[in-house]
């Protein structure tokens, strides 16, 4: 199970939701478990930060998710 943490820019997706536990072993996973909740946030988490137990990747999609991980969504400030 991954921790997954969603800041204030995703809640109107998730309802309020700050965090929940889902069963994956990759972020590309993780994404379509998410699209299945709330359709469309796949547009939005593909344009966000991904930090992965506390290491920041722009591009997240193939990377692999440990057991007891935590990923944490961040705005992508574009720009600077």
């Amino acid at each position: 199970m991954a921790r997954v943490v969603f800041p204030d820019h995703l809640h109107r997706f998730t309802d309020g939701t700050h965090e929940l536990e889902v069963d994956c072993s990759s972020f590309r996973q993780l994404v379509r478990i998410l699209e299945q909740k709330w359709p469309g946030i796949e547009s939005v988490l593909t344009s966000t930060t991904v930090a992965i137990d506390g290491q920041l990747f722009q591009d997240a999609w193939f990377e692999k998710i440990a057991p007891d991980s935590e990923v944490f969504f961040l705005q992508r400030i574009e720009g600077g």
